[in-house]
């Protein structure tokens, strides 16, 4: 390594707080340039992104449109609010995300990021009730171990345990109900009766339904490990908001923008959301951007009068997230990027279900290129990994390894021990087997370990 990357490593660790790790660690990859779907450490190594940053960069690294279009709206406009004022790249924006989003969706409100667009949501939800009429709807249900952000509401939300006991007491309003979790669940041990969904119901009607403002669920939940609902959930879901009064919030700031083979997943699982959030792919990370659809339902009242939404962002609907953003979709559509993921998601699949003759290899699931390995200790059993064996074999051995191995993912264990694959959507089967590849050989490796 030269003194360039010695000193920067150096000024890192004495400067730089890394997010969502520990600061004591004495080494870290310093990620210097990225093509395609791979990036690059300072060192030279080359990795294949398996997780496209942070379920980020969708149209894939180093696209000079992109860029260019970063560049050319900086020159024009670097800065300007949407304050009771417009420009140009955020209104050509709204309405290009509401002719692709499903019908009933065609407003935007913009923020910088994902959280920022759950809380927006909640307070967007909250105000609609009180100009209706309903100012007692304040509360909100989310699921078990489901992630939804980091800021107070969307920490509040969030239904992780470990993330929120360091900052409670949280938002008073934030209810959890059981997760649509198929391979271990909580009802049922053979056909479905979807009292998952059920539970949602069970949770309104035990805190008082008419204090509910609104349902917020991923199409695919991310913490547990891609969770892929049973056919019917949404079905039911909707029809619980609709019976109490209730709004449905599609939180999609991972699964939008073609991670699950469609352009949202509401369109994807055939459901009508209310109000739905997004983020990361949107731009795919080239820019900062995110943002909420609202329904013709819950902007009426706010336009049937003077009624002001009061809530906003500096950054929010910046004129270069937005230009950024208009060149990321027209990459996405020129390459018709979502069905291109719909049309290789069961090659992506059956290089992952190869693997299943290891041992320690529970359930693969997901949807897209949107996948998830679970680890047991027992395949048949599915007896779970201890506490200290995720601990040692997941987190101390399998994510290290893989690094290795020169695959970059996630070994997640705030739920069930799992693997996290989400790569850019330009991805195909030379990618697929690459990261088949070295989950192999780390797997096998962890497998003989626990023994």
């Amino acid at each position: 390594m030269t003194t360039d990357h010695q000193e920067l490593g150096e000024l890192a660790r004495k400067h730089l707080w890394l997010h969502m790790a520990p600061q004591n660690g004495d080494t870290m990859t310093i990620i210097d340039k990225g093509d395609g779907c791979y990036v690059w450490d300072t060192e030279g190594n080359r990795y294949l992104d398996g997780l496209s940053g942070l379920f980020t960069v969708n149209a894939g690294h180093g696209r000079p449109e992109i860029a260019k279009a970063a560049g050319e709206q900086a020159t024009d406009l670097g800065y300007f609010p949407i304050w009771g004022n417009a420009h140009p790249p955020a209104i050509k924006l709204a309405a290009r995300l509401a002719k692709l989003a499903p019908p009933n969706l065609n407003r935007v409100f913009f923020t910088t990021g994902g959280s920022e667009a759950v809380d927006t949501a909640w307070k967007l939800a909250r105000n609609y009730f009180k100009l209706v009429g309903q100012p007692q709807r304040t509360k909100i249900v989310s699921r078990q171990h489901s992630y939804h952000g980091t800021t107070f509401g969307a920490l509040s939300i969030t239904g992780i345990p470990a993330i929120r006991q360091p900052f409670e007491p949280l938002v008073p309003g934030a209810l959890h109900a059981q997760a649509a979790y198929p391979y271990r669940c909580a009802f049922c041990d053979s056909a479905c009766n979807l009292q998952c969904a059920n539970d949602i119901e069970r949770v309104i009607e035990a805190e008082g339904a008419e204090t509910i403002a609104a349902v917020i669920l991923e199409p695919v939940q991310n913490t547990g490990g891609s969770l892929v609902p049973p056919e019917g959930y949404f079905d039911r879901v909707r029809k619980i908001c609709d019976d109490h009064g209730i709004l449905l919030i599609s939180d999609e700031v991972i699964c939008a923008f073609g991670r699950v083979g469609s352009w949202f997943g509401a369109q994807r699982f055939g459901y009508e959301a209310d109000l739905l959030t997004f983020a990361k792919g949107v731009t795919s990370g080239y820019a900062p951007l995110g943002g909420v659809l609202i329904s013709d339902r819950v902007a009426k009242p706010f336009l049937d009068s003077d009624n002001t939404f009061f809530h906003g962002l500096t950054f929010g609907g910046h004129p270069v997230s937005c230009a950024v953003a208009l060149a990321n979709l027209d990459v996405m559509e020129r390459e018709n990027l979502p069905a291109r993921v719909k049309s290789y998601e069961s090659e992506f699949r059956a290089a992952l279900e190869g693997l299943k003759d290891i041992p320690i290899v529970g359930d693969i699931r997901g949807i897209g290129y949107f996948y998830s390995i679970e680890l047991v200790r027992d395949r048949v059993t599915r007896e779970r990994l201890t506490e200290q064996e995720c601990k040692e074999v997941l987190k101390g051995f399998v994510g290290p390894r893989l690094l290795e191995l020169g695959l970059l993912c996630r070994a997640d264990d705030r739920a069930e021990p799992v693997v996290v694959l989400a790569p850019p959507l330009v991805a195909g089967p030379e990618q697929f087997a690459e990261m088949a590849s070295a989950l192999r050989v780390a797997l096998t490796e962890a497998a003989a370990k626990i023994g």
